[in-house]
């Protein structure tokens, strides 16, 4: 049998360009032609060619170097250079430019807040193509490692401690270094003290900042790599990290809005990711879904009173566990005496309110449940049994009973479908468990492309190149 060999110093008559290796039909394209339909006014990126100064690389080109490249996985500026020259795809969607990592890093640090934004710019156009209709929304959340060491983490009042030792030596230390310095006036210096280190009105200014910068800190510990991450609890343990939320819409499951928060639970978020989305699309969705990790009742009340159907189920529910013969449940409660009637026939009344805003309901002597027959199975307690109520707990069994229907489990069933698989494709597919940057407005801004990659991919696949190419051009022109 024949074989096939390639010659690599085949010479060509007329060489091709670097347009015709690059098939009509390729992704790259589509990255291309999507990056050029973005408003880039709405991103806050500058474009000004008259600029005085040295030239830069077109901000445009460098946008759509990182969108490719986040989209495969690849997204170290050193890696993005070495692509740059190595990789076909790449040479074609930067014209042939090579800009060297330093670059790619400076143009990701100063646009974070124009990067930030390119996730509402992508969803748009998804939602102009027809493939977002807004109506179902599903929130979900997922933790991602931050680009720091759970090492790091250090106690507020520790870190307190050490401002207030450097204040107390810093005088000694500057008075030390200028003695030295007169010293050795006369002598060839070969180390350069940092000018602004000589100076004690900056240095004590740069303290008391710090100092300022601890007492503002709402969580009680601090990692010193990035202030802006906090410990979270995934699959792989504790690590220090983020919470990544986002908005998928229930047609096809394209992501309609991204937010990292500092926070380590969703207790808090339903209300304010479903308020970002319906600013992205410009309209109320009717349903909104989530799973029981968002089942705070005062964030879904926000949401019911905005006219939207909330399917969140409570812990309990998600739990499956049975109803217990003196569970809450199975004490009633009269709204108009504001009491609560045990298995028993006694009543619990009114005694305060919690810090987290929950009545508490108490018989008006321990003796009551000592005396029951059932003291030891229904509480242990030496004061009795206890009952807590929410201030919206009629609202929470509205949620409850609105949950157990057949329909809203139908929506809540296509909420894994939808909503799981975006964090599996960024974590598996992409290869992101950690992030690079550090910050919380620059891991907003990763978060955003990586979002954005997502819907590309997925546009791609609907429509595939060329066809999303000639809508994107009948759209735009």
């Amino acid at each position: 049998m024949a074989y096939r060999y390639g010659d690599r110093y085949q010479l060509e008559l007329f060489p091709r360009s670097i347009n015709e290796y690059v098939s009509i039909d390729n992704p790259v394209r589509a990255y291309d032609a999507i990056i050029d339909s973005l408003r880039l006014e709405e991103l806050g990126i500058e474009l000004e060619e008259k600029k005085v100064g040295n030239s830069q690389y077109d901000p445009i080109t460098m946008l759509k170097l990182l969108v490719y490249g986040y989209s495969y996985g690849i997204r170290s500026s050193r890696k993005l250079e070495r692509a740059c020259h190595n990789d076909v795809t790449f040479i074609w969607l930067m014209g042939n430019l090579k800009p060297d990592h330093k670059t790619i890093a400076e143009f990701r640090r100063r646009n974070k807040e124009g990067l930030k934004s390119l996730m509402k710019e992508v969803a748009l156009i998804c939602y102009q193509l027809d493939l977002i209709k807004g109506n179902t929304l599903f929130v979900d959340g997922s933790k991602i490692r931050a680009n720091a060491s759970i090492d790091r983490h250090i106690r507020k009042e520790e870190l307190r401690k050490v401002y207030q030792m450097v204040d107390k030596n810093v005088d000694k230390v500057l008075d030390e270094c200028e003695r030295v310095d007169e010293e050795e006036a006369t002598l060839p210096s070969y180390v350069k003290i940092n000018e602004e280190l000589k100076d004690k009105e900056k240095l004590n200014e740069r303290i008391r900042e710090a100092k300022e910068n601890c007492k503002s800190l709402r969580n009680e510990r601090v990692n010193l790599t990035d202030p802006d991450c906090v410990l979270v609890k995934g699959r792989q343990g504790i690590h220090a990290g983020y919470n990544v939320q986002i908005v998928v819409d229930g047609e096809k499951g394209l992501i309609v809005n991204s937010d990292v928060v500092n926070e380590s639970n969703d207790l808090n978020q339903f209300s304010r990711q479903i308020k970002q989305s319906q600013e992205v699309l410009g309209k109320r969705c009717e349903v909104a879904c989530a799973d029981s990790g968002y089942s705070n009742t005062r964030e879904l009340k926000g949401v019911v009173e905005m006219g939207i159907e909330v399917i969140v189920p409570t812990t309990k529910q998600a739990s499956d566990k049975e109803v217990g013969e003196f569970d809450k449940d199975k004490f009633i409660y009269n709204e108009e005496e504001d009491t609560y009637t045990c298995p028993e026939g006694y009543k619990l009344i009114y005694c305060n309110t919690s810090k987290n805003g929950k009545r508490i309901y108490r018989f008006r002597s321990s003796q009551v449940c000592k005396n029951c027959c059932h003291y030891g199975r229904c509480t242990t307690a030496k004061r009795g049994r206890t009952i807590s109520r929410l201030e919206d707990e009629k609202l929470r069994q509205e949620l409850e009973a609105k949950y157990l229907e057949e329909r809203s489990q139908k929506i809540f069933n296509l909420r894994k479908q939808r909503v799981e698989h975006p964090f599996g494709h960024i974590k598996r597919n992409l290869g992101v468990s950690s992030f690079l940057l550090r910050g919380l407005e620059g891991i907003r801004a990763e978060m955003s492309i990586l979002a954005s990659c997502l819907n590309i991919s997925r546009l791609i696949t609907i429509f595939g190149v060329v066809g999303l190419i000639e809508r994107l051009s009948k759209m735009y022109g």
